[in-house]
């Protein structure tokens, strides 16, 4: 839905300057989620400056989303039954506000995104090895990150499947490496 100018490399995207690519041929080098992650960290009327070192970011932040995720999945292994907190409740009501008005503001993806991150901030301070949360209160944070998640199209993979995808990348350069 971008429709702001597309820069490469602080340039104008354009033939002529040779630095002229398509979606297939970015999709060849990084998976689709990194590069709609990458796209939704600017407002869609905004013009946004692609490099490889954007969207590597771009990768590193998302990667931390899911971490997030992921650490949540672990902990539940040694949490014990019990209702939703008050703190778990507060805390995702006021996220989940930030996110929804953010997207109420011309569909501003990136102070949704940052809203997404400040979560992911207070469940990793909140959440810990050493602190019990009932295992409601951990899929209460799994959901809502999954949900939030949803409305942007991330979020949604698996471990397994974000495993296997880095697994045949991998395995996809190393076969191109050893032509």
């Amino acid at each position: 839905m971008h429709n702001g100018y597309i820069n490469v490399d602080n340039k104008k995207m354009s033939k002529s300057l040779g630095n002229f690519f398509t979606v297939r041929d970015v999709l060849k080098e990084f998976d689709g989620e990194v590069i709609r992650f990458f796209m939704l960290s600017a407002h869609y009327r905004s013009p946004i400056n692609f490099s490889k070192e954007l969207i590597e970011q771009a990768k590193t932040g998302l990667e931390r989303l899911y971490t997030c995720i992921s650490n949540l999945e672990f902990l539940k292994q040694n949490s014990g039954n019990g209702t939703v907190s008050d703190k778990v409740k507060e805390m995702v009501t006021k996220y989940k506000t930030t996110f929804c008005e953010a997207m109420d503001d011309d569909l501003n993806t990136g102070l949704a995104i940052a809203a997404l991150f400040d979560l992911v901030r207070d469940i990793n301070t909140d959440f810990t090895s050493t602190s019990v949360q009932s295992i409601e209160d951990i899929d209460t944070c799994i959901n809502i990150l999954k949900e939030l998640g949803g409305v942007l199209g991330i979020l949604q993979n698996t471990e397994t499947e974000s495993i296997d995808n880095e697994i045949e990348e991998r395995d996809k350069k190393r076969r191109y490496e050893m032509k």
